[in-house]
């Protein structure tokens, strides 16, 4: 089954997702761009280490996209709210071990506004 991957815009027309992409380098974004190819094929059959779940019950629902390349460490959060369609969050490069509370913060107030503003 074939998923259709749509980038969150915010109210004033921005699109976070596409920004980040575009501020890397052409290699990475090829990459990125790659990754997110296998996330429209195959999307919640895609299993670890490409994607993983946010664990924790106050981001329920939310995903991550598991970008390496070289040295450097991307991540797309998504979700999935109906069975064929991803919604690509927030990206950040990925510094430390554990991922910023903040970031997945970001993450789950886009979720929550996509989901009030698409009802």
């Amino acid at each position: 089954m074939e998923y259709n991957v749509e980038l969150y815009e915010k109210l004033d027309g921005k699109v976070p997702v596409l920004e980040f992409i575009q501020n890397l380098e052409p290699k990475q974004q090829a990459k990125v761009y790659r990754e997110i190819d296998l996330l429209e094929k195959f999307g919640n059959e895609l299993h670890y280490p490409h994607v993983d779940i946010i664990k924790g019950d106050k981001y329920k629902g939310l995903w991550e996209l598991r970008i390496k390349f070289s040295s450097n460490i991307f991540r797309i959060f998504y979700f999935l709210p109906i069975s064929n369609n991803v919604i690509l969050l927030h990206g950040i490069t990925k510094k430390k071990k554990k991922t910023p509370k903040n970031e997945l913060d970001v993450a789950l107030d886009r979720m929550k506004d996509y989901l009030r503003r698409n009802k």
